[in-house]
């Protein structure tokens, strides 16, 4: 008796995550708002991180943990004014991404499920700022 496949395996492994995440960082790139969010110049370094994070998340290779650690993603994103503003802009960039890539029905739900808890969690203020915080508020 064969394992079930994972996840990651299941919507087509590395390829499907690279589209993702790349459609995603072409609106966060096009979005001032939560560009200003990503302090480097190039987004590529965080694009990368964000992939490996899912890959591992969703059964992929633990190549996240294995560079980076525990993900300990509200610790990471501490440093940023992570507002419901923000958190509302940062889904629907998720949502047009996931749409782009047209997954199965069942798969899009169990993943956009995810991204919505996640989101949610990372929200840390309803200020734009706070002392220490990254403005991301694009004023």
């Amino acid at each position: 008796m064969s394992e079930p496949k994972s996840f990651y395996d299941a919507v087509g492994g590395a390829e499907t995550f690279h589209r993702l995440v790349a459609a995603f960082y072409r609106g966060v790139a096009a979005d001032p708002e939560l560009r200003a969010m990503y302090p480097e110049e190039d987004l590529g370094p965080a694009e990368v991180r964000f992939r490996m994070f899912l890959e591992q998340y969703w059964g992929g290779p633990r190549t996240y943990s294995e560079q980076r650690g525990h993900p300990r993603l509200r610790m990471r994103h501490h440093p940023f004014a992570v507002t419901p503003g923000a958190r509302d802009r940062w889904l629907g960039h998720m949502r047009a991404a996931l749409d782009e890539i047209a997954l199965p029905p069942d798969r899009d739900e169990e993943i956009w499920t995810y991204m919505v808890m996640a989101a949610h969690s990372m929200v840390n203020t309803d200020e734009p700022q706070y002392p220490g915080a990254i403005d991301v508020s694009g004023t």
